[in-house]
């Protein structure tokens, strides 16, 4: 394992910075071999059998490509749950289990009964609020027909009931719904930003989950803002994971589009990335 190690580092040097080498090489040992971190650390080891010395440099190989690890393993980690993830679905960000937490926090100070995701993707921030607030009614949508299938997926392997749904939040007409809350995380990064991003992010991830026009950076903010006046009950409050660029705006179009009490909250790293706006 330890030689295994070394290969990954060898091959990758250059392409991705040591520490996030070394994460990738810890990720790969527990999730293809069940060998943790502690146990390199204290020493133990073994011998690979010819498979497994296979299936690693053939890993690695795909990492040279920059394809991104949890796509190479078909799962990522989320909130303390396993997901399924494609090049369907974005990776699930730190950032969004910091909006999830902050949802479920106020969720526990009074009764939620309903919760929309608007742009699901993988469904991780529904069904992570669903597993942790029973009996919720939650549903999902996406215009992508395969991030709900990915979706739909999770729901089955975690246990957790949810409905999804294939609708396009910029569409002139949309269902009736009426929610206590009403959360989404779309498309956020406009055209110009592309420079400053990761490879394997502009490679990889779906661009339709990421992108927007310089012209109109807070065009699905506008939507969803404007469908959640009328869907959620009263008392209800709509979540945003915005960009950090569009802090203030974010909040004075949530003002004019009629929330009496909107909150701009930064993440973990100092940036504006989370926005409550409740009636």
């Amino acid at each position: 394992m330890k030689q295994a190690i070394s290969y990954l580092k060898q091959q990758l040097s250059g392409i991705y910075p040591p520490g996030e080498i070394q994460a990738v090489a810890y990720l790969m040992l527990e999730k293809l071999f069940r060998v943790t971190r502690l146990d390199v650390c204290m020493g133990k080891d073994r011998t690979l059998s010819a498979d497994e010395r296979l299936a690693w440099v053939k890993i690695t190989e795909r990492l040279q490509k920059e394809e991104p690890i949890q796509y190479i393993l078909g799962e990522a980690d989320f909130c303390g749950r396993t997901f399924r993830v494609t090049p369907a679905t974005l990776i699930p960000r730190p950032e969004t289990a910091e909006l999830v937490q902050w949802i479920g926090a106020d969720a526990e100070k009074r009764q939620v009964r309903s919760i929309l995701d608007v742009g699901t993707g993988s469904g991780c921030i529904l069904l992570t609020l669903a597993a942790i607030l029973p009996g919720v009614k939650a549903e999902g949508w996406d215009i992508s027909e395969e991030a709900l299938c990915v979706a739909r997926e999770n729901s089955r392997k975690l246990g957790v009931e949810a409905t999804f749904r294939r609708q396009d939040i910029l569409a002139p007409s949309l269902p009736d719904r009426q929610v206590d809350v009403l959360v989404s995380n779309p498309p956020y990064v406009t055209e110009s930003e592309k420079a400053e991003m990761e490879r394997n992010v502009l490679l990889w991830e779906p661009s339709t989950a990421l992108f927007v026009p310089d012209d109109d950076p807070l065009r699905f903010y506008r939507a969803v803002a404007g469908y959640a006046r009328r869907a959620l009950n009263p008392g209800g409050a709509l979540y945003f994971e915005i960009n950090r660029a569009y802090g203030p705006e974010t909040v004075r179009l949530l003002q004019e589009a009629g929330f009496p009490s909107v909150e701009l909250r930064k993440d973990l790293s100092g940036n504006d990335r989370m926005v409550k706006a409740s009636l």
